[in-house]
């Protein structure tokens, strides 16, 4: 058992919050204290790089420059079939073709983007832009991008910007792969954390958050961006799922499947298959 707090860093959104509840909360018996950040996935990302905390979530998409300091844990993290980032614009574009146009992302090494560049080979846009979430859909909306790539509750509530989406990154991966898709990661850094403890204590938070859900209903409502409770539950439903308590072989070939494809096109550097 580790005698000293642990920092974990996970954004605010209502899955992260609805997950680690317990464990941040000190529910978890033989579970160490925690110190929680919270942070957009391009700031951790960022983070990992620099080893800056001991249980991180990550995008799938960074893990090649990440697994020499950490270990993919196979608990508490975001994978799932209708889940998948979508591509916003104002209007409709014929074929989706984003040539010449730009293009907001939430970050540049999330998995959002990384599909974006795979489904977009053939049809790159004029312009990325490096935009923080909750400002794409305002942006697309007034006309600051021509399109933004969007991911978590924006599935429900793009529409209130008048936008339409493109193309829904989810369902081209799943028709393509037939697996889920890999969006957010839970890593344990090496030498800091024992990946075996904190997989026991996140999947224990998982299944006490799926055993009592009213217990993490005030904590959820305080940090989501999302405050309607109707669309933080169509939220929760849909992220937090069987692969949430564990990756399985199906979770993990859809990480291998996304890195494997990645590297082929030049995208990241090659890693280990995980299957």
């Amino acid at each position: 058992m580790v005698d000293v707090a642990l920092s974990l860093a996970v954004s605010p959104c209502p899955n992260d919050t609805f997950v680690f509840h317990a464990l941040v909360h000190g529910l978890i018996p033989g579970a160490p204290e925690v110190n929680l950040t919270f942070a957009d996935v391009d700031v951790t990302n960022t983070a990992a790089e620099r080893g800056e905390f001991d249980l991180i979530k990550v995008s799938y998409a960074a893990l090649p420059w990440l697994l020499d300091d950490y270990e993919l844990l196979e608990t508490g993290g975001a994978l799932g079939r209708g889940c998948g980032p979508l591509v916003l614009a104002k209007d409709a574009i014929a074929n989706g073709d984003l040539t010449g146009k730009t293009v907001a992302v939430p970050g540049d090494r999330t998995t959002a983007y990384l599909l974006f560049r795979l489904w977009a080979a053939d049809k790159q846009p004029g312009r990325i832009e490096v935009v923080p979430f909750h400002q794409i859909m305002p942006g697309v909306a007034d006309g600051t991008y021509d399109a933004g790539l969007v991911i978590h509750e924006a599935r429900f509530t793009y529409q209130r910007y008048g936008l339409t989406s493109i193309v829904d990154l989810g369902e081209w991966w799943e028709a393509d792969t037939g697996l889920p898709i890999p969006l957010g990661a839970i890593l344990a850094k090496k030498g800091a954390v024992d990946p075996a403890e904190a997989t026991e204590w996140i999947r224990n938070s998982v299944s006490m958050a799926w055993a009592n859900p009213d217990a993490s209903r005030d904590f959820i409502l305080a940090n989501a961006q999302e405050m309607e409770p109707d669309v933080v539950q169509q939220h929760i439903n849909l992220y937090v799922n069987e692969f949430t308590l564990e990756l399985g072989k199906d979770g993990l070939a859809a990480a291998d499947a996304l890195l494997q494809r990645a590297a082929a096109a030049g995208l990241t550097p090659s890693v280990k298959p995980f299957v």
